[in-house]
């Protein structure tokens, strides 16, 4: 199993990063895992509406080029379906099982992700209502991943 985790912007907090480390170290016990960082667009100060579908656009790009053509693609958004951790282990086990390699999980740039990109993939993940800073947000994702093949492999992590 492969994870790959495409995302845009660095990680610039070196506390956010060892977390990052840390998870993707505990995560290499049971999956090939890789952050692709993607560089951010430009964002003008106050954009149009026009400027700001451009700059998605563009991000969408950066993000398709690193889709490989019989991945699974699974977009963080905030209007996608909640999951618990068991949820989320149970997805990521489906996957598997049905003949995936790969999973692509998608962090969309602070504007967020193109429409288009959206609708061309049916999976869609939300961690919360809430709003998360994608620095942050990079790290629950790795912690959720590992949480979940715990879960997966009945081995004790959470309470």
């Amino acid at each position: 199993m492969k994870i790959n985790i495409i995302c845009l912007g660095k990680i610039k907090e070196k506390y956010l990063q060892d977390g990052i480390n840390e998870y993707t170290k505990r995560i290499s016990k049971y999956a090939d895992i890789k952050i692709i960082e993607l560089p951010d667009e430009p964002i003008p100060d106050n954009p149009s509406e026009k400027e700001i579908k451009q700059v998605k656009k563009k991000e969408a790009e950066k993000i398709k080029s690193q889709i490989g053509q019989h991945d699974f693609v699974c977009i963080l958004d905030l209007k996608g379906k909640e999951l618990t951790s068991e949820e989320l282990a149970q997805e990521i086990s489906a996957i598997t099982v049905s003949g995936y390699s790969t999973i692509d999980f998608i962090i969309g740039g602070s504007l967020g992700i193109d429409e288009e990109l959206l609708k061309s993939h049916k999976v869609k993940i939300s961690f919360s209502k809430l709003t998360f800073p994608h620095q942050l947000f990079r790290l629950m994702l790795c912690e959720q991943i590992y949480r979940a093949f715990k879960i997966a492999n009945n081995e004790t992590y959470h309470k």
